[in-house]
């Protein structure tokens, strides 16, 4: 990840690959490189940090050439560094490659690659790319790289140059986007339309399994065995700044509809589907160290802190080890008992968020050991923690958090079962039953994205209230809890959640006619008192809107409007239902006409206490 881009033509390729790389700029990336055909042989310049630098290498020393690829990374396998940045070469400098995406197995590819003599020079994933098409090069790179996928498991969108082939670039994609500019006697390859938009509008979208060949003259493509498909070009009528958005109108409606592909992408290399246990590869916590826990601390602020309040109900469920939930600004400032015998669980996207990191810290000095769930690799948090669970959302643009608390929930089940797993305490057939639900999350996350259109005609309805309350128990109130934070950020409406039982506790009081409540009735075993508690609501004539499973249609006769989610492993819920709040959330703020991108007073990254 993140920013692909290829040209072969009559100009010079360096100036269009770093425009190309400078329009994909808002996908974030914390490295950038080109590799360009140049008197014979592959010459390459990249660098850690911003793409000026590479600019500025490139002032120094020119690479000219008409035939190039470019990268910027945002890192998942191996730190941000110099080594580390695309592209990658194989042994003998003849085929460099960029790619992004996740290639599950490539420790086992590694390994048998380096008994056969390679020689590795970075820690990423994607090296191995270029030295197993090496391997299996006998003359042509098309066949090569056919030969290579056979072996590839992951995720992948790659473009492949090589010196003994400067005619054409080779390119594939499997779960990870790459399009290609149709040019007049030129072509384009990037990650995403923007980078392209400035020389074409006409482009192919390559699907899944699909592979090409392509040269300035035309581009040829098949599937990976070889096959010529038909193709139909897509002529874009969106302007850059739509096309940076995907099409879509806001970024945070983006990165929603990304769910399904950060979620698979985070669950990626952490599940083996032959034994079907949970691998943490960044996780050094024994069998032994795991028993020793007396404790478990989360430590998190806003969003993070609330999948925060789901893991703890999955670890305790699954685990049976105490956990507390600490707001990481407060933390610090209760004198916390922490000590050798517990883990701190510290989660922040960003991995520099100021008050998250002095929590870190202050458990550090405790004597705990830390797990970090992180979405940047080279982070202040994902360096000083002794664990890591890396999320691979990719870059979020949007204030407002959505993928990357998805996948920070993703991360939390992986963990409670990896340490319920490790403690001898889940049997085979729940640990399998709760691993096969997670494998089909992203399709079914992809099925409640297709109830936005109703989402959106009732949405609308809500823009002029001043107040909205989200009920909900057990895992239902954390998902609750995250609902109204999500309406409150960005559409300034007052919104705030309660645990359905505690309603008669007081804020009954302010369930008047019309006053909107969003009630999530997921968990089964807690059905019969939620359905009270709607009633309860009812009675005082608020208007409901309720969150169910698929097949409850009791839910409906009590409630005003009803949404539902698939079916799924009763504890799996909070992945799907947060969903519906986020676009109901997105929806409200459009129709008040609301920046949902740049709320109010807020910013991306608190990096101050």
């Amino acid at each position: 990840m993140c920013g692909i881009v290829g040209y072969i033509g009559k100009q010079e390729a360096v100036p269009v690959l770093l425009d190309g790389l400078k329009r994909l700029e808002y996908r974030g990336y914390d490295s950038a490189g080109v590799t360009v055909f140049n008197q014979g042989k592959l010459s390459c310049s990249k660098t850690v940090g911003r793409l000026v630098k590479v600019e500025e290498l490139l002032e120094k020393s020119p690479l000219p050439g008409t035939v190039g690829i470019g990268h910027t990374r945002w890192a998942t396998h191996g730190r941000p560094s110099d080594r580390n940045a695309h592209p990658h070469f194989d042994c003998t400098q003849r085929i460099s490659v960029v790619h992004n995406g996740i290639i599950e197995n490539y420790i086992e590819l590694k390994e048998w690659l380096q008994e056969k003599g390679h020689i590795f020079n970075s820690e990423t994933d994607t090296e191995v790319l270029p030295h197993l098409i090496e391997e299996y090069y006998r003359g042509s790179l098309v066949e090569a790289v056919q030969d290579a996928l056979k072996k590839v498991e992951g995720a992948f969108a790659l473009v492949v140059i090589c010196k003994d082939h400067p005619e054409h670039l080779v390119v594939a994609r499997k779960a990870s986007p790459l399009i290609i500019g149709l040019g007049k006697e030129e072509n384009f390859i990037a990650s995403d339309i923007p980078a392209v938009l400035p020389y074409t509008r006409d482009i192919f979208i390559l699907d899944d399994g699909e592979m090409a060949v392509v040269e300035a003259a035309g581009v040829q493509v098949s599937d990976f065995d070889g096959k010529l498909l038909p193709k139909k070009p897509f002529h874009v009528e969106w302007d850059i700044t739509a096309a940076e958005k995907g099409g879509y109108e806001d970024f945070m409606l983006k990165e929603i509809h990304e769910q399904p592909r950060a979620v698979r992408d985070t669950m990626a290399g952490k599940i083996d589907r032959g034994e079907m246990k949970v691998v943490l590869p960044e996780v050094k916590l024994s069998a032994a160290e795991i028993n020793k826990l007396q404790k478990i601390h989360v430590v998190a602020c806003g969003t993070a802190s609330y999948a925060g309040q789901v893991g703890k109900f999955l670890i305790e469920k699954l685990a049976r080890i105490p956990v507390e939930v600490d707001l990481a600004s407060e933390f610090r400032y209760r004198d916390p008992i922490v000590g050798p015998n517990s883990l701190t669980i510290i989660i922040s996207q960003s991995g520099e968020t100021a008050d998250t990191l002095a929590g870190l810290r202050e458990a550090k000095a405790l004597g705990s050991r830390v797990l970090a769930i992180t979405n940047v690799v080279g982070s202040s948090v994902a360096r000083e923690a002794d664990d890591l669970i890396l999320t691979l959302a990719g870059p979020e643009i949007a204030v407002a958090s959505t993928k990357a608390y998805t996948t920070q929930l993703l991360s939390l089940y992986l963990l409670a079962i990896y340490l319920a797993q490790e403690r001898g305490i889940i049997s085979l057939n729940d640990r399998m039953g709760m691993l096969e639900a997670m494998m089909n999350l992203p399709t079914q996350i992809e099925k409640v994205l297709n109830t936005e259109t109703k989402i959106k005609e009732f949405a609308g309805n809500f823009k002029d209230c001043e107040d909205i309350f989200f009920i909900g128990r057990g895992l239902d109130y954390a998902v609750s809890l995250e609902g109204a934070l999500k309406l409150k950020e960005i559409s300034y409406i007052h919104a705030e959640a309660y645990a359905a039982g505690e309603l008669k506790h007081g804020t009954l009081a302010l369930i008047v006619e019309g006053v909107p409540v969003f009630a999530v009735v997921t968990q089964p075993e807690l059905y019969d008192k939620m359905i009270s508690n709607i009633k309860e609501v009812k009675a005082r004539e608020a208007t409901v809107v309720a969150l169910a499973l698929a097949g409850d249609h009791d839910t409906e006769k009590s409630v005003d409007y009803v949404l539902h989610i698939p079916l799924t492993h009763t504890m799996l819920t909070p992945i799907l239902s947060v969903v519906p709040l986020q676009l109901f959330a997105y929806y409200t703020a459009k129709a008040k006409g609301c920046d949902v991108d740049k709320p109010r007073n807020l910013a991306k990254s608190v990096t101050v206490e």
